[in-house]
């Protein structure tokens, strides 16, 4: 049979057909809406954005934008690399730009995998890792993190010897929980005959040394980063990889030419100039981050874990991790992550905001309390 009445679902790829699709948070505009609320009186603490957005810079930049936007940008965004350059202390030929890291996590696994072939993952972490494993029609294998979130470094070491994955993904600080992967600790699983990718899309607000610095004398390292978080620019989708030099001569056979927008690129240089606000406004989000676990710290049905990111995740003891979002949401106004699934059975997650914000969330969790 042809024709509109046509079942043509056997042409797709098995492994895409029976993929469940990956959940975002709604657009702000449809929670406002279901919420009654204007946008305006909702406070957003659910997707770990930079409440200060961009640098003025960076604003700058993207209102003189002008003509620029009716020319193709440059496929290497060189001026971007040598910036970054400068940055990250590692040569431009070692950087890759991506639309996001979302991308660059896309590429890797294009790059390296055949269907078939495994990745280890180590959950609870970023769900990115494994939804883009599966549409390369590879397998994930879990290596689940302890109780406290570290890595089960033992356990990544006899994955890698019995199930030979080409690739380990790890994050630090970790999201959702803000743990850091120690540096002997990276250095150990280095010399496994795998390739390993360090996301430190949160590194910014650790205080913690970067690895970047290690790529160019460990072949197997990649360091994926994002100006997401901390320059406030998530809605330009715009991030950056470190790569060994061998893997980036293949990584521009793959990379599409012009994906990262020419106002993508222009803010984020943009951004690279406007350092010192940048970093003070890092600063005054990790100063508040203290102050948000102070507060949870004092109310008694959660209970809160060290975070070296611009987050934090709370157990929920009483009542459920769903129940209290909801209620934070309907009655208050304030968007938070909550989950429910293995190894994250009642935790709520909330981004770090400016101080009227972290008073106005602390008030609403006090008066929740008061009800219990």
């Amino acid at each position: 049979m042809t024709g509109s009445g046509a079942d043509y679902s056997g042409l797709l790829r098995p492994e895409i057909a029976g993929l469940e699709a990956y959940t975002p948070i709604l657009p702000f505009e449809i929670v406002s809406e279901q919420l009654g609320r204007p946008a305006s009186a909702i406070l957003k603490l659910d997707a770990n954005e930079n409440p200060f957005g961009p640098s003025p810079r960076a604003l700058q930049a993207l209102a003189e934008l002008g003509t620029t936007a009716s020319i193709y940008p440059d496929p290497e965004y060189r001026r971007l690399r040598e910036g970054l350059a400068g940055y990250t202390g590692v040569e431009a030929k070692y950087i890759m730009v991506g639309a996001g890291a979302d991308e660059l996590i896309d590429l890797i696994m294009r790059l390296f995998l055949s269907a078939g072939e495994r990745i280890i993952n180590c959950p609870p972490t970023f769900l990115m890792y494994a939804f883009d494993a599966s549409l390369a029609g590879a397998h994930t294998i879990d290596v689940l993190r302890r109780a406290d979130f570290s890595i089960d470094l033992p356990g990544i070491e006899q994955a890698v010897a019995q199930h030979h994955p080409k690739i380990v993904f790890l994050t630090s600080p970790n999201n959702p929980d803000g743990s850091l992967i120690a540096r002997e600790d990276l250095l150990r699983l280095l010399d496994l005959p795998v390739m390993i990718v360090l996301d430190e899309a949160y590194y910014e607000f650790s205080g913690a040394e970067s690895s970047v610095g290690l790529v160019p004398q460990h072949p197997n390292l990649i360091v994926l980063r994002t100006f997401s978080k901390w320059a406030g620019l998530a809605g330009m989708r715009i991030g950056y990889g470190v790569f060994p030099e061998w893997v980036m001569a293949h990584l521009w056979k793959l990379k599409q030419p012009y994906n990262v927008s020419v106002a993508a690129d222009m803010a984020a240089r943009a951004s690279l100039e406007d350092l010192t606000l940048l970093r003070e406004r890092v600063q005054g989000l990790i100063q508040e981050r203290e102050r948000l676990a102070q507060g949870v710290a004092a109310i008694p049905y959660l209970e809160e874990l060290p975070s070296a990111a611009n987050f934090i995740l709370c157990r929920v003891l009483k009542g459920s991790a769903a129940a209290l979002r909801q209620r934070l949401a309907r009655d208050y106004g304030i968007l938070i992550r909550h989950y429910n699934k293995p190894g994250l059975q009642d935790y709520i997650r909330i981004s770090i905001g400016v101080p009227g914000q972290t008073e106005r969330l602390l008030d609403a969790l006090r008066e929740i309390e008061r009800g219990l």
